[in-house]
């Protein structure tokens, strides 16, 4: 990290330093160590990938949800995954999924669509991924006719990630949970789609902002399917993202039960609306995170 980003960021980490040393660490319970969603800082990852993710580990952040991934140079944040692979494992970090940019080819015909998924195939193996995660549908899209469109796509990425040993998960946000006179995107997505090709990413801020199921009732839907969770906090006010403790979400009350789910990873996940700036709020729902909920995972 360069010397105006450390000054820029180290009055945070130093109140984040000062925390217990109760509160910093991972509780052994967990079955899987603190992730991130690396989205939420891509302003710092832009600027200093590396720099980055040592901050990032120091926070207790250790394993990572990848992003902005180059299906055609097959590169991440500009390096090949051998190479990012090896800076992580240097830190003693890994990446288990990473979103992929598949909404691009939600009506594309199905060669090109498998010579995308094939590129992201061999990306993630490279880098030692265990998901691929389709991340959000083109805005025009989301409707009843798009989604039907989005499980006959879903059901070819799926049954070639499935024939590569490779995970592939669909990842929600609230417009899955509308109503279409009685057609649900979301159970369609569950319904019309083999359990053992097509998982599912849980994004709990956007479950609890359409208000239709609480975690554990969406958890209900398909026990067993969720192997990816996206844990994040809703202000009180505006209902924007927020940092973990500081919004209206419950998770202390609400978090489901991960056996149950089938849970893997869980990154931490914040958009935007930060307090300061991108780096002081993962501090912030770090510190939250392992004081109050790492002993539920």
């Amino acid at each position: 990290m360069n010397r105006r980003a450390f000054v820029k960021y180290s009055g945070a980490f130093a109140a984040f330093s000062l925390m217990p040393i109760s509160c910093m660490k991972n509780n052994p319970k967990k079955t899987s160590p603190m992730g991130l969603q690396l989205f939420t800082v891509r302003d710092a990852m832009e600027r200093d990938a590396l720099g980055t993710l040592r901050t990032l580990k120091s926070m207790g952040y250790t394993d990572f949800e990848s992003y902005g991934y180059d299906a055609l140079q097959k590169t991440y944040y500009g390096m090949a995954p051998e190479e990012f692979k090896s800076r992580l494992q240097d830190l003693e970090l890994k990446t288990s999924s990473g979103h992929y940019d598949f909404a691009n080819y939600l009506w594309s015909p199905k060669e090109d669509l498998l010579a995308y998924t094939d590129s992201c195939i061999e990306g993630a193996a490279r880098l030692g991924d265990s998901y691929v995660v389709w991340p959000i549908m083109p805005e025009g899209s989301r409707n009843p006719e798009g989604f039907k469109q989005l499980v006959q796509q879903l059901s070819i990425i799926g049954e070639r990630t499935k024939a590569a040993n490779m995970g592939f998960a669909y990842h929600n946000f609230g417009y899955d949970f509308e109503d279409f006179d009685g057609f649900m995107p979301y159970k369609h997505v569950i319904d019309q789609t083999d359990p053992d090709a097509v998982q599912l990413e849980v994004d709990f801020y956007w479950v609890m902002r359409a208000g239709k199921f609480t975690p554990e009732e969406v958890i209900e839907l398909a026990p067993g399917r969720f192997p990816l969770w996206h844990i994040k906090d809703m202000d009180k006010v505006t209902q924007d993202y927020t940092e973990l403790g500081n919004g209206s979400i419950d998770y202390v009350k609400l978090m489901p039960d991960p056996d149950r789910a089938g849970l893997k990873h869980h990154y931490i996940e914040q958009g935007g609306n930060f307090a300061q700036d991108s780096m002081s709020s993962v501090a912030e729902s770090a510190a939250f995170f392992q004081k109050h909920l790492g002993q539920l995972l």
